[in-house]
């Protein structure tokens, strides 16, 4: 594992055990083993570090996404997959991201930050419907149907899902849940 593995990885831990408000670049690099200095080498800010954690650190959603082909596969299994693994990120995301909520001032911070680097929450269900068009053009998914909302639905409900993963003593198989949301969005 190479420096800047090593440094996701420490991030990955503090930002899931202090959320990502309490979690310093100081204690980040600590916790890796390097300098501070050595963390600035591979990462232009906290954000960045941020931004490599969602991408490498927790369950792969931007991979799933990524491997999506039109006309590939069932779109129902498709779909599930990418729910399913919805599920998993968010669970994973959420004691990280929850800290962002504590003070206006930081949201504010984050949100720009996240923005300068050409990222932010809404891009999961973009590609989710950019793929549910390409599905619907090719005649797999019916003409009447709203790609827009039905990535919305499904990911909004994967994103409920692990805080409620957080919440319940029993998170239930992020599998089966995502089989029931998938079919309550498509038809037949």
């Amino acid at each position: 594992m190479g420096t800047r593995e090593k440094i996701l990885a420490a991030a990955a831990r503090i930002m899931r055990e202090q959320g990502y408000a309490r979690a310093t670049t100081k204690e980040i690099a600590r916790a890796a083993g390097f300098s501070e200095a050595a963390l600035y080498k591979h990462f232009a800010d906290k954000t960045e570090i941020f931004i490599g954690v969602l991408t490498s650190q927790l369950p792969g959603l931007e991979t799933v996404l990524g491997s999506l082909r039109p006309g590939q596969g069932s779109l129902r299994a498709n779909l599930v997959r990418v729910t399913a693994t919805a599920i998993d990120f968010y669970t994973e995301s959420f004691p990280i991201g929850a800290s962002m909520f504590s003070s206006q001032e930081l949201l504010d911070a984050h949100r720009a930050a996240i923005r300068e680097h050409g990222a932010g929450p809404r891009t999961p269900v973009s590609r989710m419907a950019e793929y549910l068009r390409a599905e619907r053009k090719l005649g797999r998914l019916p003409s009447t149907s709203d790609p827009d909302a039905i990535a919305t639905l499904l990911l909004g409900a994967a994103f409920q899902q692990g805080f409620l993963r957080h919440w319940d003593t029993d998170p239930g198989d992020p599998t089966a849940l995502a089989r029931k949301l998938v079919r309550g969005v498509l038809p037949g």
